[in-house]
């Protein structure tokens, strides 16, 4: 059967080396025993080496070529029933229906353009995703491994970091891809952290993060304002206290928390 073509509107970019495949693949081994989900697997350069370990695949593609290649080729046995390609779109998929509600881990080549999408997803998920490894742009794989006080530091460093461990494992030049990308990638595994509860409220902490962000070059002082609406101002002195002079990228998760509680304090007060 011929080879697919990659498509630019999928963000494809196949992977040639298969000694890096093989690599990519086996950083699924950190968290044996668990069944795999592989985003994107194209024409299977990855998945071929993730098919011989001792575990349940299960590999989601949006590309009709790309499903018709893999049935032609690496799936051809598979019983109907029991044929591991799930067509469709991973970022609309209710990931508790792909293993029965188990965990399990999930690699891929992600496509660029959708990178940052999948590990939100993945954070919606996070009790069913203990382990996510997989090759992104090295600039995105640098700012989710990043540190409090790198001009890296953003929104996917403090989100990521607050649940799972990040390793930056090694980058991957252009020439390894047809097409080439225009950048170099990375490699990286996130694993679940001990953390269970961040102590404060979730669903404000993610708001709080990305409001600061978005004005990453402002005070606390001033890009804090947009949480509060009109009629809920906080407290004479709430912005005078030390912590309010400083930028969003010199907070560690810990002092995010922090952070989080005191507006959810003044959010939470009667007026």
């Amino acid at each position: 059967m011929k080879q697919v073509r990659p498509k630019k509107n999928l963000g494809q970019h196949f992977l040639t080396d298969l000694s890096i495949a093989r690599r990519i693949a086996d950083t699924v081994d950190a968290c044996p025993d668990l069944p795999v989900l592989e985003v994107g697997p194209g024409m299977g350069v990855m998945t071929q080496y993730l098919v011989e370990k001792p575990r349940p695949l299960k590999v989601v593609e949006i590309d009709r070529e790309s499903v018709a290649y893999l049935n032609e080729t690496l799936f051809r046995s598979s019983a109907t029933e029991n044929n591991p390609i799930i067509e469709g779109d991973f970022l609309r998929m209710d990931l508790n229906t792909v293993f029965d509600g188990q965990q399990f881990v999930l690699t891929g080549n992600y496509p660029y353009d959708i990178s940052s999408q999948i590990f939100f997803k993945m954070l919606d998920n996070k009790e069913l995703i203990p382990c996510c490894t997989g090759m992104i742009q090295r600039e995105v794989a640098l700012r989710i491994a990043s540190e409090p006080g790198t001009k890296a530091y953003g929104i996917l460093s403090v989100l990521i970091q607050a649940w799972y461990d990040v390793e930056y494992l090694f980058t991957v030049d252009e020439n390894v891809f047809n097409p080439p990308p225009k950048v170099k990638s990375a490699v990286i595994r996130m694993t679940r952290n001990s953390v269970t509860d961040l102590g404060c409220n979730e669903q404000l902490f993610k708001r709080l993060v990305k409001a600061v962000f978005n004005q990453r070059r402002k005070m606390l002082r001033v890009s804090l304002r947009q949480l509060f609406p009109a009629d809920k101002q906080p407290r004479p002195g709430f912005y005078e206290q030390d912590i309010m002079t400083r930028r969003p990228e010199q907070l560690t998760i810990a002092q995010f928390v922090e952070l989080t509680n005191l507006v959810d304090g003044e959010l939470r007060m009667e007026n």
